[in-house]
């Protein structure tokens, strides 16, 4: 079935979340004749990007035509349902079977979950910065950073950011000035621009606050320094409360903890993609969904050590 209703009948596994990694964890059930029900609300993470970079046979595809095509194969399997709406709460345990009720008001009964509904990002707090996420101002440099590899980069921090490993991992791609909004104390601004000496990067002294046309950088003293783009380390939450809702350990607020088998610490329940590492990259999704939707299935053989 590839249709919204919900049948009376539990299916063997429901996937909450239908981006790369619920549609590969998906993939493996489907090709193991397990019936599978994916609960997806159509906001994949990437949706502003233009462009997805890095993951290998699709590298400069546009990220809907991916998520479309990968939609289409797997509607082809036969036990495939896909339910347009938004998993809102779930509950139960690997003895009594899993029940994900969603937006609609429809219920969802399962043998197993898995996880894959993704974080969400919270940008800093500075006028311009959201109308240009996942265009000129970017937060991954391995899908990003070659197509402008070469120019001036901005990297905004926070007073939290280790700024000095991040300055470190982005000079590959270009000259990097270091911004702030003006949340760091003098003295750290000089213990900063101490550290930054020994690397390929200058610290602006003045605060951010603004971006503008492509990625602008609009400082406190009114100067604009064009930049090729911006980068920075946004803070991340999980999408859904339900992996608290199920009672599954979390490593922070944006990680459910998973063993090897991407297993959670709730027998019968698995996770993946962002929601289950630190990482935004979908070549890794891809590969984590894998190995989470073929431990659901082990897992719903006995096999699951």
């Amino acid at each position: 079935m590839t249709n919204s209703a919900v049948g009376p009948d539990p299916v063997d596994a429901v996937v909450i979340g239908g981006s790369y990694a619920g549609m590969s964890a998906a993939l493996q059930l489907a090709r193991a004749c397990r019936s599978v029900a994916i609960i997806d609300h159509g906001r994949p993470r990437n949706r502003t990007a233009s462009r997805a970079h890095g993951c290998l046979g699709w590298d400069g595809c546009v990220p809907a035509d991916l998520l479309r095509t990968a939609r289409h194969q797997l509607e082809a399997y036969s036990h495939v349902r896909w339910i347009t709406d938004e998993a809102v709460g779930a509950q139960g345990s690997i003895r009594t079977g899993f029940n994900v009720s969603c937006a609609s008001g429809k219920t969802v009964s399962a043998d197993r979950l898995v996880l894959a509904y993704g974080v969400t990002d919270e940008l800093p707090d500075v006028p311009g910065l959201e109308d240009r996420w996942g265009k000129g101002v970017l937060h991954c440099p391995y899908c990003h950073g070659y197509e402008i590899c070469g120019g001036s980069l901005g990297l905004l921090v926070t007073a939290d950011d280790d700024a000095l490993a991040h300055a470190q991992a982005l000079q590959q791609w270009g000259e990097i000035t270091i911004f702030h909004r003006g949340d760091r104390t003098e003295e750290a601004l000089d213990a900063l621009e101490t550290q930054l000496n020994g690397i390929d990067a200058t610290l602006e002294r003045s605060p951010l606050v603004g971006v503008s046309e492509e990625a602008t950088a609009d400082l406190a003293d009114g100067r604009r320094l064009k930049l090729r783009a911006l980068f920075l380390h946004p803070e991340t939450k999980l999408y859904s409360p339900i992996a608290h809702q199920l009672g599954c350990e979390t490593e922070s607020v944006d990680c459910i903890s998973t063993d090897s088998a991407k297993q959670t610490t709730v027998e019968g329940v698995f996770a993946c993609g962002d929601a289950a590492r630190f990482a935004g990259n979908i070549a890794l999704a891809i590969g984590e969904g894998a190995l989470a939707g073929v431990a659901a299935h082990r897992s719903l053989l006995g096999l699951l050590d």
